[in-house]
Parts: structure tokens; C-alpha cells; sequence
């Protein structure tokens, strides 16, 4: 006799794929109209990236509700749950790149252009001839090049908003660590206990890094526009909050998933594919408070 675990299972058809495929090109044709757009043309791109994005929301609540369903009847096995990790596994995989990639660009800058710029190594003629007077400094004494493009800008402080965040963001991975280990054992009162903290830690992180930018915009003097320092740092920190920030909405939703006991002791692996992803967010968040705040 054939049992569960031995069939290979296959989703009943879907129309979630297409609806995927529509409000994302909605949402990149828009933003695409949006920036590429004359003066005084760009509703249209916002109003189509605006469709776009509310469509993005409606895709993952319903897929995903249509995912939890499936789940919650039972028909899912041990090769659908193998199947589940392997894919966030790899997602995890493809996030070290894409924060890679910006790290990287870190890297370059600091250990390679900037000495080029002031006359080291292959940038003896350049220096020469561009502008003899800079000096390849990272920060506020350099970090917006030779021209000074954007204006004069100061660095945020890592002693301040930067650690506190810092210990916020371990805090949280404890917390969620101590609600994972309550699953296990059955505890759901203290699993919503704990994880509800992990929420209000995230939530607390984003609002402090919100603080954080409107400080820096206004009294640093620190934007997009002051060279590559101020690029860089709100690329890297930007990326990272818009990641908190996911990570947060979708805590949450474990949240209310345990509320209504969806999980139990042998089955979790919702709670334990948001759980990896928030250790991953904090990880990279150490890697900044590092290279980006404090060297």
C-alpha cells in the first residue's frame, strides 16, 4: 500500500503565478515611467507603481493564504517540507550575494579607488592632472571627492542611535530564539510572549533608524547627493531597514498564526523560515555596524 510520505505531492493548479507575473511588471513599468519621465508627467508612472505594489500585497496575502490552507488539511509531506527549506535556504543564499554586491562596492571604493584618486599605484596621473589636492580621506573629509559635490557633510556618530540599534537587533534574536524553543516544547504562551517582543524590537529598530535619517538629513548635512559616502550609506542602511522591516510584517504574522495554534512541537517550519531570515538581518547588521558606522 502506497503511503502519504511515499507520493510526490502536486499543487492543484494556481492563478497566483500569473497575478505575480502582472503586478510585478505593473510595478517595475511604473517605476521605470517614473524616473525616466519629463517634468510634470510622472503621475502616471507613481499611479501604475501605486497599482503595482497594492497588487504585490494582495498576491502574497493570498498566495500565501491559499499556501497556509493547503498546509493546515494536512497535505503536505515530508518531501513538501524538504522542499520548503531548500527554497528559503537558497532565497537566504541569493540575499548574502545581494548584500555582497554592496558591500563590495564599499570594499572598492575605500581600498582601491580612493588611493588611485590621490596618486597611489595606477593613479599617479590622475592625481596629477585631475586635482593634485586630494588627499583620498573616507568620511566627511573626503567622502563626497575632490569637489566637494553635495556640500560639506558630518558622519553619524556609532556611539549613539547606531549601538542602541545594535543591541536591539541581538535582543531580538534572542527573543526569537527562546519562542522557537517554546514551540518546541509546547509553550504557546510564552512563544507569543517572545515573539511579541522580537515584533516590538523590530518595530523599534525602524522607527530609531527613521529618527536616525531625519537627523542626518537635516543636521549632517548627510544625502544621496554628497558623494559616494552618502550613497552608499543609505544603500547599505536603506536595503538592511527595508529588510527589518519585512522581517518585522512578517513576524508578525507568525504571530497571529501561533495566536490561532496553526503550529505545533513536530510542524513549524513558517516560524522557522522568518526565524533564519531574522538571524540572517541581524548578521548583516553587525557586518554594518562594523564597516559602515565604526571604520
Amino acid at each position: 500500500m502506497v503511503q502519504q510520505q511515499d507520493i510526490y505531492f502536486v499543487p492543484n493548479r494556481s492563478h497566483w503565478p500569473i497575478v505575480a507575473a502582472v503586478v510585478l511588471f505593473l510595478t517595475v513599468f511604473g517605476a521605470a515611467h517614473w524616473l525616466n519621465a519629463e517634468p510634470g508627467e510622472a503621475g502616471f508612472g507613481k499611479t501604475v507603481i501605486t497599482i503595482g505594489a497594492l497588487g504585490i500585497l494582495g498576491m502574497f496575502f493570498g498566495w500565501f493564504g491559499s499556501v497556509i490552507r493547503e498546509s493546515l488539511a494536512g497535505r503536505y509531506n515530508d518531501q513538501v517540507d524538504t522542499s520548503f527549506r531548500m527554497g528559503m535556504m537558497w532565497f537566504i543564499f541569493s540575499e548574502v550575494f545581494f548584500f555582497g554586491a554592496f558591500f563590495g562596492s564599499l570594499f572598492y571604493v575605500r581600498m582601491f579607488s580612493l588611493p588611485w584618486l590621490a596618486g597611489s599605484g595606477h593613479g599617479v596621473l590622475t592625481h596629477q592632472f585631475l586635482y593634485d589636492a586630494y588627499a583620498g580621506t573616507w568620511g566627511a573629509d573626503g567622502g563626497n571627492g575632490p569637489l566637494a559635490l553635495g556640500g560639506a557633510f558630518s558622519t553619524v556618530v556609532p556611539w549613539g542611535l547606531p549601538l542602541l540599534n545594535t543591541l536591539i537587533l541581538l535582543t531580538s534574536s534572542v527573543t526569537v530564539t527562546i519562542a522557537h524553543h517554546a514551540l518546541r516544547g509546547g509553550h504557546r504562551g510564552r512563544v507569543l510572549v517572545f515573539l511579541g517582543l522580537t515584533v516590538l524590537l523590530g518595530a523599534t529598530f525602524v522607527t530609531f533608524q527613521a529618527h536616525e535619517y531625519a537627523e542626518a538629513y537635516r543636521e549632517l548635512n548627510l544625502t544621496f547627493q554628497t558623494g559616494v559616502y552618502g550613497s552608499l550609506f543609505y544603500m547599505l542602511t536603506g536595503f538592511h531597514g527595508f529588510h527589518v522591516t519585512i522581517g518585522t510584517i512578517m513576524l508578525a504574522v507568525i504571530w497571529l498564526r501561533v495566536l490561532k495554534g496553526h503550529f505545533s512541537p513536530e510542524h513549524h517550519f513558517g516560524f522557522e523560515a522568518v526565524a533564519w531570515y531574522w538571524h540572517f538581518v541581524d548578521v548583516v547588521w553587525l557586518c554594518l555596524f562594523l564597516f559602515v558606522y565604526v571604520l
